[in-house]
């Protein structure tokens, strides 16, 4: 067969061999083009395709409850039952064992994988706020809340809490055991809480009944946008004092509260009291101290009716034992 143009092909010749200098430089800079949009489009196609794995991976769960663990073998059992039998389905469950020593982590590993369920096991303990801290870089819920694993607070009541979130109504929840009734007999206890709340408003401009609750539930986006940095249970006041500076209102609902004593497990000090004011000082909000002044005169007033309420309950007590008749 006689070639065209009256060139002649040789087979053993490489792919251009035969073309003019002009013509493989043009051939050499198509190609190269060619193959520089190949890979643009391909680096386009997974670009987008990760923007859209990271929307979905964000938004994959409705709710996220994130569960601190530390030394809390005997009732984290029970509390992630409950959370399986109450929350909705959706729901996310992270657990941070915080480098727990009486077999938590052991009873964890045991727990079979599931794809609703994260658990972090940390090395050292760091604190309850960092715990949390960790579930929430973690979390992928469009709602998150905290549960703790000891069980002085029923997961069922944390539904009452995500609720406002979940209407459109708050992107804030706390759950107030002061306007519930709670097994909280400590006096001692809820002088310390009430302490700590008044503090609290008056350095952050809130109106709060109980800001060292657990059960908080944060719209996700919020709360995974505010830098946090506080590791042990100054946690509560960082993040209360931080979304006021944000003007970010914050709703109460009641939720239920069974207390339990430092031989079944309790934690928490006088010296984290100390550091929580520590806190407070440090995330306080402008305006404070007119705050201050109206919270002192708040509390002398309320401490004054106290007492007034105190002497008139012996004096009436008093006056009903002399009615009494004695037995012979």
């Amino acid at each position: 067969m006689t070639p065209m143009h009256g060139l002649t092909a040789d087979p053993s010749a490489e792919p251009g061999q035969d073309l003019p200098g002009d013509a493989k430089q043009a051939c050499g800079a198509e190609a190269c083009d060619g193959v520089r949009q190949r890979v643009e489009r391909s680096l386009e196609t997974l670009e987008s395709a990760c923007r859209e794995l990271d929307r979905e991976t964000m938004t994959a769960f409705r709710l996220t409850v994130i569960v601190p663990v530390f030394n809390e073998r005997r009732t984290l059992p029970q509390v992630l039952d409950r959370i399986d039998q109450v929350m909705p389905s959706g729901t996310e469950t992270i657990v941070v064992d915080d480098a727990s020593t009486d077999g938590t982590a052991q009873w964890l590993d045991q727990l079979p994988s599931r794809p609703d369920r994260v658990i972090i096991r940390r090395g050292r303990n760091h604190g309850k706020g960092s715990a949390v801290r960790l579930g929430i870089r973690h979390s992928r819920g469009e709602i998150v809340a905290i549960q703790d694993a000891d069980m002085e607070y029923d997961p069922e009541d944390l539904l009452d809490v995500i609720t406002p979130i979940q209407r459109n109504q708050a992107n804030v929840v706390y759950g107030s055991r002061y306007l519930a009734e709670s097994d909280d007999t400590s006096r001692l206890h809820r002088f310390g809480n009430w302490l700590l709340t008044a503090t609290s408003n008056c350095m952050t401009g809130q109106r709060l009944t109980d800001m060292e609750t657990c059960h908080k539930a944060f719209a996700g986006d919020l709360i995974r946008s505010i830098p946090l940095r506080e590791c042990r249970f100054g946690f509560e006041p960082e993040i209360t004092g931080k979304l006021a500076s944000r003007q970010e209102a914050i709703i109460e609902v009641p939720t239920g509260y069974r207390s339990r004593d430092y031989s079944e497990g309790k934690k928490i000090t006088w010296q984290d009291g100390l550091a929580a004011f520590v806190c407070m000082w440090r995330y306080r909000t402008g305006g404070w101290p007119r705050r201050a002044a109206a919270g002192a005169v708040r509390v002398v007033f309320r401490s004054c009716r106290w007492g007034r309420d105190r002497i008139r309950g012996r004096s009436v007590d008093a006056e009903q034992g002399t009615d009494e008749p004695t037995s012979q």
